[in-house]
């Protein structure tokens, strides 16, 4: 795992170029753009105080963030890189067994949008949902107040991979998920939905078989301090910068 910020390789952007529709000419190097987007990620710093040395001004950052946060290209980016992964790991270009798990985060000051309080983790902000694959690879996200329910707000998850994730099968999830999550997947989506926990007799963190792989993702968010907290005003840019950490940490791998 890289743990600093650096540029884009030659053999990177030549991967992820061409799902930016980067044909045309532009005033601002869409390479730089994407630059500045990931030194945001990687160092968490404010928009307003990106190096004006490896990026356009922030505002120009800003646009392009937000336009491909609402076009859906940071999930055709990732749909893109984790293909091209599993593929170079000789594996089918999607998963057939998944699993999906949940973190509550705290919020940065001054928002104020989606907000509630885990009352299990005694957090006052976010709940992160994702579905990831046996290699961690994050392929849906959902992000909602913390004090709404997994097993309902996981529900979400299928929305954005119902036309994509054609050969999933299965997925693996804790008690949390027990109900709606369970029904609306076998009933709209054909998918089973196994619940794995571990044993009630064991204290502290035990990993589980297979689902142990979804731990290990939002360990992978640590690298970028962006996600420390959720910084971000809506749940639409939370989600696109899960999804880049995904996508930078795939970046790091196959270069």
């Amino acid at each position: 795992m890289v743990t600093q910020f650096n540029e884009l390789t030659d053999s990177q952007w030549g991967i992820i170029s061409p799902v930016l529709n980067n044909q045309r000419k532009r005033k601002n190097s869409l390479r730089n753009v994407v630059n500045g987007i990931f030194y945001i990620l990687r160092t968490g710093c404010q928009w307003r105080n990106l190096p004006g040395k490896i990026c356009p001004r922030w505002h120009s950052v800003y646009y392009y963030f937000y336009r491909w946060t609402n076009d859906g290209t940071f999930e055709a980016l990732t749909f893109s890189l984790n293909g091209h992964l599993r593929k170079q790991s000789n594996r089918e270009e999607t998963p057939s067994l998944g699993c999906v798990d949940s973190l509550s985060i705290k919020l940065a000051p001054m928002i104020y949008e989606d907000k509630g309080i885990d009352g299990n983790k005694k957090i006052n902000g976010r709940k992160r949902q994702v579905l990831v694959d046996t290699l961690g690879l994050v392929w849906s996200c959902s992000v909602h107040a913390a004090h709404l329910s997994d097993t309902v707000m996981g529900c979400n998850l299928f929305e954005k991979i119902k036309d994509r994730l054609l050969r999933l099968e299965k997925i693996l999830v804790d008690g949390g998920y027990k109900g709606t999550f369970i029904e609306e997947a076998q009933k709209c989506f054909e998918i089973t939905v196994e619940v794995t926990s571990k044993p009630p007799s064991e204290k502290g963190f035990i990993p589980v078989a297979k689902r142990w792989v979804s731990e290990r993702t939002f360990g992978w968010f640590n690298f970028f301090r962006r996600l420390s907290k959720d910084y971000e005003h809506s749940t639409k840019c939370a989600e696109s910068v899960l999804l880049l950490a995904n996508c930078a940490v795939i970046l790091s791998i196959i270069n």
